[in-house]
């Protein structure tokens, strides 16, 4: 018998070593090589770089439209911003200014990805808007990219901006990994992870324009998810459905999904000032 609970105790063990595991390896995907520049879009741009409380170098472009709206892109857990040049085009491409930065551990940014570090990024670059770029709250739009949309929502809790677009948000880390991990308890899930992405009780908190856009198709984060966060979210608000894979529905709406975020951007104008 004792024999039994100790091979019991060894195999619960291990599953929590695997569990930390994929929970380290599958939150962030940083990618140091950068594919190309803003220039190969002629794109008009800066390379800047910003150092963090903690010491660490930042990297981001400055690309500049013809607006005095700013929108902050905050990117998913894959790649880096060499890797949504594709997308920052099509804002400039709608008259916005632009500011995309790598988030620790990504592209040319220094040290290693975590929830807490990249929450600090945020915050260094939002100082860094505001007080070296004299941009005003007020024309600071953010945009958030699955895995961003958490720092997205957190900035928005912490700092004064003008409006919050979400694509392909999730509602929190647990969420996700019960989806996951359908057969562990969630309680027992909650013990063991060390991230949070709390993004369903922030967003509570959040009294400006939100805009939250995700597809009906997506494989990675379910729509249900983006449908609680909507929920939760406080007014005002508006939700876009898309059709694509997680990684596609962007490129497969471009003209209805850049339409639906200048008509938001515009219906709030008065809103804002």
């Amino acid at each position: 018998m004792t024999k039994i609970i100790i091979i019991f105790i060894l195999l619960i063990f291990i599953f929590i070593l695997y569990l930390k595991y994929i929970e380290k390896t599958h939150i962030f995907y940083p990618d140091k090589k950068i594919y190309q520049e803003p220039k190969d879009f002629n794109l008009n741009y800066k390379e800047v770089f910003i150092k963090t409380p903690d010491n660490i170098d930042l990297c981001g472009w400055f690309i500049k439209g013809d607006s005095e709206n700013l929108i902050l892109y905050l990117h998913g857990n894959a790649g880096n911003i060499s890797t949504r040049l594709e997308i920052v085009k099509m804002f400039v491409d709608a008259k916005f200014n632009v500011f995309i930065f790598d988030y620790r551990g990504y592209g040319k940014s220094a040290g290693r990805p975590t929830e807490k570090g990249i929450y600090l990024d945020t915050l260094s670059v939002y100082k860094y808007l505001t007080e070296n770029e004299n941009i005003k709250p007020e024309n600071i739009i953010l945009y958030g990219e699955s895995l961003g949309c958490a720092f997205a929502i957190y900035l928005a809790e912490k700092e004064k901006v003008s409006l919050i677009i979400l694509q392909s948000p999730f509602s929190s880390a647990l969420d996700m990994a019960s989806f996951l991990f359908p057969y562990i308890p969630k309680s027992f899930l909650k013990l063991i992870m060390s991230v949070e992405f709390d993004n369903i009780s922030r967003i509570k908190k959040i009294d400006i324009p939100k805009l939250i856009i995700h597809s009906i198709d997506d494989d990675i984060v379910p729509f249900r998810f983006a449908e609680k966060l909507f929920i939760k979210a406080s007014f005002p608000k508006e939700f876009f459905a898309t059709r694509g894979l997680h990684n596609e529905t962007v490129y497969n709406n471009k003209d209805e999904y850049i339409k639906k975020i200048k008509e938001f951007i515009e219906r709030y104008k008065d809103y804002r000032n």
